[in-house]
């Protein structure tokens, strides 16, 4: 019987995050999509100039929480890899206990200083007092926000997928029943949407919270200090700024655009400029539920050193996103109106200028949401310096200077066309480094996702076997033959025999097993993973058995973990 690899454990294992995790990606993104469809619907169209100047905003916010959400997921996830339990509790608390105090600061200091605020976001004194209506009731809104966000990310990676899914759909259906309360029943303008927004993620909060009284999570709070907090936050933030710095480039890039296409077509432009940002925003709810389902995986797999199923994931994740993009591409390119519809812009002095502007802005959402998957991906394998390069080019650089540019030539296509060509310099942006990495490392590195390769000198075999006691025999064989040159690979067989035997014995539903064995001249690492119940060699004393017994003596580590709902088993044997 010949094994190999077959992913069907990590394909399952995507399947189960990624529907889940874009449902509620989909939830999660609907807030200001809901609120421009209701205020178009309720107030008219021109009134959605007030969700576009109110956008650098709410792309702060997602900033901060993006900040700490992401850096601290990656960091708590790769701590549960490395067998630091205690570690990732500790980076757990400090992200709940961080958001809370700088969400709350920056509500404090929206109401003591609104002018400032107001002045940044808004040039335009005929339409500032609406933009206040909306902007005092966000305000309120963004602590439970951003609490709300933070612990959602935390708890998909403890596999609380479907409460993160129900929290979030949550939210968005009572945003949008509060919204239509205030707007057309107590008749509070644009001011009710914010407020449904607010009291809808309430309500949320406590919901999602139910976390905490559930006795299968692993996350838990725990007592921490001041200095070591900082320093812990300052890798939070390290790690999760290249993701999180895409919001705060957005905000800028929308500050400067939206004077920029004000000072080029007048309202009508901002109305047309909305109508392209719903449109992304749109197609990134899908891009960003396909990056998050990878985000926690890669991070895993890569600090195992599983750099074939790191490929695997990110490779069946870029076929996702790029059919994503292709089908938005043709649908808004072909069909602009669609977006018109669903924003109710019927104005025939608008209709022109925004499905121009529609039609040329959709054909940068292919190359954008191959972009914006490599960015998280980039995030995942902690490449900071490199992720952070792509976030400041695409986010900021590259779309500012192509719009300044064509809007200094007078081409007012060109404006629309220039996120086109921003989005394409990215691409060949990460295309030439990869080759310039490639003929850095002498080939360690390759491919577009930077494939790193194990050492030559190590030899590894990966296998993937179904919930069969004949599998796990034949593949005890197959073992002591590959360590056939080691004295321990009698015992070592056996011992993953049995081990595999009693998993499989404990687990009444079990689809499939992954077993990595690592040889080289210093160590053999043998890693068992699988889903169901788990079992930890150290702790668990019920297997009698001398082979496991034999292992325990001659193994210089075996640490067990779970992480992402899958048992793992390392066992190191050093030479």
């Amino acid at each position: 019987m010949t094994y190999e690899r077959r992913y069907n454990l990590l394909n399952s294992k995507f399947k189960e995050l990624f529907f889940p995790t874009l449902l509620a990606a989909i939830a999660g993104n609907f807030a200001i999509l809901a609120d421009a469809f209701i205020i178009s619907a309720f107030l008219g169209p021109m009134n959605l100039s007030v969700i576009q100047s109110i956008e650098p905003l709410a792309q702060f916010t997602n900033m901060v929480y993006w900040l700490i959400g992401f850096g601290g997921t990656i960091l708590s996830t790769s701590a549960k890899a490395n067998f630091e339990e205690k570690k990732a509790n500790y980076i757990f608390t400090v992200s709940i206990v961080s958001i809370l105090i700088i969400s709350i600061l920056i509500t404090v200091l929206g109401l003591l200083f609104p002018d400032s605020f107001l002045q940044i976001l808004c040039n335009s004194s005929q339409l500032r007092p609406l933009v206040y209506e909306y902007y005092k009731y966000y305000l309120l809104t963004i602590p439970f926000l951003c609490y709300f966000v933070v612990l959602a990310y935390f708890i998909k990676t403890d596999n609380f997928v479907q409460l993160q899914f129900r929290a979030f759909l949550l939210a968005n259906v009572l945003n949008v029943v509060f919204d239509i309360i205030f707007i057309k029943y107590f008749n509070m303008g644009v001011g009710g949407a914010a407020l449904g927004m607010a009291v809808a993620y309430i309500i949320s909060v406590i919901y999602i919270s139910t976390y905490f009284l559930s006795s299968k999570r692993t996350l838990k709070l725990i007592k921490i200090n001041l200095s070591k907090s900082l320093s812990c936050m300052k890798e939070i933030c390290k790690t999760g700024f290249s993701s999180s710095s895409i919001a705060l480039y957005q905000s800028i890039k929308l500050i400067i655009i939206n004077s920029i296409i004000l000072g080029v077509f007048a309202h009508v432009g901002l109305v047309a400029f909305n109508m392209c940002c719903n449109t992304l925003l749109f197609v990134s709810i899908f891009i960003f539920g396909t990056a998050q389902s990878i985000l926690p995986i890669v991070s895993v797999y890569y600090q195992e050193k599983d750099y074939n199923g790191v490929e695997y994931v990110a490779r069946r994740s870029l076929k996702i996103a790029a059919a994503f993009g292709i089908f938005f591409t043709l649908l808004f390119t072909i069909f602009p109106q669609t977006i018109l519809c669903i924003f109710s812009v019927s104005n025939p002095s608008d209709v022109p200028t925004v499905l121009n502007a529609v039609r040329i802005f959709s054909l940068c959402i292919l190359a954008y949401s191959i972009n914006f998957l490599y960015i998280f991906y980039i995030q995942a394998i902690q490449d900071i310096k490199l992720s952070n390069i792509i976030t400041l080019l695409n986010g900021l650089i590259f779309p500012v200077a192509f719009v300044y540019i064509f809007s200094i030539i007078g081409n007012e296509n060109g404006i629309w066309f220039a996120f086109l060509i921003s989005e394409l310099a990215t691409l060949l942006f990460i295309y030439l480094h990869s080759r310039y990495k490639n003929i850095k490392t002498n080939g360690e590195y390759s491919g577009f996702f930077l494939k790193r390769h194990h050492d030559e000198n190590e030899r590894m075999l990966e296998y993937t076997i179904t919930a069969s006691k004949n599998e796990a025999v034949y593949l005890s064989r197959e073992v002591q033959e590959f360590l056939s040159n080691e004295k321990t690979s009698v015992f070592v067989s056996l011992a993953i025999e049995e081990l595999l035997t009693y998993i499989l014995d404990i687990n009444d539903k079990l689809d499939w097993i992954d077993i990595i064995v690592r040889d080289n001249d210093n160590f053999t690492i043998i890693s068992i993973k699988h889903s169901g119940i788990g079992y930890n060699p150290k702790v668990d004393t019920n297997l009698n058995s001398d082979n496991i017994d034999m292992l325990l003596s001659i193994s210089d580590n075996i640490e067990y973990s779970q992480i992402l709902g899958l048992n793992n088993t390392v066992i190191t044997i050093n030479k």
